[in-house]
């Protein structure tokens, strides 16, 4: 079973895999796939919930799905996505939803779009017994302050802060820290220069792990993100599907004897 501890153990040895999840089925295939870590990530409001970006995501959202995805994951280390305002708001009420996704979803950890104001949260929570992955660069919870998701870091005073607050959220107990959309020069400094593990989103070859949204690996959408790649085509495969079942109903080929039953002592019911 994958751990926070045995994820820093493997930081500089071994590529951490990390994938997103928003329901049970998904998460099963990718915990039985050997993936490290499972993200519920407030992705899924882009992904699967039908939104134009992760801002209306609310926390029961993620709490429901953590919780599916937390009860068929064997040994995936599953990790909470905090979505916007459910935290940094008041200290007690970030502590509860921080708390709530691993005493009641079964998370095993939370992550936090970072920045300065995330830093003392970041070790309370740790104090408390609430492992924190953070985020730096592209963080899309800011997307209106920001003004889009362009890439991230590409000024030497935006570098000099992305990599001042990944030494800050090392320092503050942050288990990981996922660098999103920067430069791979960037990556690769950051990575060097702290011991927690680092995993890159768009942020190059020198991450010690990678993390990509289910969707975009599975080719479910006709666009993804210029940083993803798009592994398999099961967008054409559920295409297939559902045409194939249409014109099986229409044409009166399913459901045939072998999909339906027949019970005899209900022939002559008068």
């Amino acid at each position: 079973m994958v751990t926070t501890r045995g994820l820093r153990e493997q930081a500089g040895s071994e590529p951490i895999t990390m994938l997103t999840a928003y329901d049970a089925p998904t998460a099963k295939l990718i915990d039985e796939a050997g993936i490290d870590i499972i993200l519920v990530g407030d992705s899924m409001g882009n992904a699967v919930l039908g939104h134009e970006s992760t801002l209306p995501v609310t926390i029961d959202e993620v709490k429901s799905r953590t919780a599916a995805v937390s009860r068929v994951t064997e040994n995936a280390l599953v990790v909470a996505d905090m979505p916007f305002l459910s935290f940094g708001v008041d200290e007690a009420e970030t502590i509860r939803n921080a708390g709530m996704m691993l005493k009641e979803a079964g998370a095993d950890a939370v992550k936090l779009e970072s920045g300065a104001h995330t830093v003392e949260t970041t070790q309370r929570l740790t104090e408390l017994g609430i492992p924190v992955m953070a985020h730096l660069g592209l963080t899309p919870q800011h997307v209106n302050q920001i003004g889009g998701y362009g890439r991230q870091g590409t000024t030497k005073q935006a570098a000099r802060e992305i990599l001042a607050l990944g030494r800050e959220h090392e320092s503050a107990g942050a288990f990981s820290l996922v660098l999103e959309h920067i430069p791979e020069n960037l990556a690769a400094q950051v990575t060097s220069e702290i011991s927690i593990p680092t995993i890159g989103i768009g942020a190059g070859r020198d991450c010690d792990g990678q993390v990509l949204v289910i969707t975009d690996v599975l080719g479910l959408d006709e666009w993804s993100p210029p940083f993803s790649k798009q592994f398999g085509d099961v967008r054409s495969e559920i295409q297939n599907a559902v045409t194939a079942y249409k014109d099986a109903v229409e044409n009166g080929q399913f459901p045939t004897a072998e999909q339906s039953h027949i019970e005899e002592e209900l022939d002559e019911l008068y």
